[in-house]
């Protein structure tokens, strides 16, 4: 048994959990999966939260995994193509909006990336064809890894006003967190030292996890509806996406 293949699909179902889960601490649909929809029926709100829980506990166990992931990574990609593209297109540079876009391109990614730890040889043709998705999984994370490095170098000043207080230096922590975003971006387009990369990269994400997100779920649960705990979620998530990419990679060097 890999353990950083059991760790990173047990984080990935954790955090999808999670995400769910928090659809029945506050109304609607949370904006990480669909934006502007907080004012939906509680009821809609609920059945999106009782699927990302399904579907992450059973990641989670390692029950039907690679079919759950490929059937999530096609919703996750509707969602992002038809739900978070025409809002952050038409919101400009908005922040809130193309924030959470990232997050959605890199969950899509996540459930194409667990897909791949067992991808077996499907009879139907439709399932045969959602898995010939599975390999853009680790090039939709790269993405949001790329897209937010960028974000670190484009807004050094305020990013760094997220660091937590007890953390000195926040300017340089702020600039070698877009470094580890961008180097790790790099890593998977090209192939290079990949397995390495991405096992440095989930430690990276798991103390970014207990040091500031964590620090600030704690101090503000209710910030924006729970988004801390959104926050802490996702992180949990992508640090179990960088985990299995560092095991199922094959173009390391």
């Amino acid at each position: 048994m890999n353990i950083y293949l059991t760790l990173g699909r047990i984080f990935f179902g954790v955090g999808i959990i999670g995400i769910g889960a928090m659809h029945f601490f506050h109304p609607g649909i949370r904006p990480i999966i669909i934006p502007e929809l907080t004012t939906a029926p509680s009821f809609i709100g609920y059945a999106v939260g009782i699927l990302l829980i399904g579907a992450g506990l059973l990641i989670a166990i390692g029950k039907q995994v690679t079919t759950v992931c490929l059937m999530m990574g096609v919703v996750f990609i509707g969602l992002l193509l038809f739900g978070h593209l025409p809002w952050s297109l038409t919101a400009g540079s908005s922040n809130q909006y193309w924030v959470n876009t990232n997050k959605m391109i890199a969950l899509a990614g996540g459930f194409l990336v667990m897909a791949s730890i067992h991808l077996p040889a499907y009879e139907n043709k439709m399932m045969q064809l959602l898995a010939r998705l599975s390999p853009l999984g680790k090039y939709l994370f790269a993405i949001m890894l790329y897209n937010f490095a960028v974000g670190h170098y484009n807004n050094l000043q305020g990013i760094s006003n997220i660091v937590p207080p007890y953390i000195p230096f926040p300017m340089f922590w702020t600039f070698l967190g877009g470094v580890t975003l961008m180097g790790s971006a790099i890593s998977i387009f090209t192939g290079f030292k990949v397995r390495t990369i991405m096992l440095l990269f989930s430690l990276n994400l798991f103390l970014r996890l207990l040091m500031l997100h964590l620090h600030y779920t704690v101090l503000y649960p209710e910030w924006q509806e729970g988004e801390n705990f959104i926050g802490t979620f996702t992180c949990l998530a992508f640090c179990g996406t960088a985990l299995v990419i560092s095991q199922t990679e094959m173009k390391t060097k």
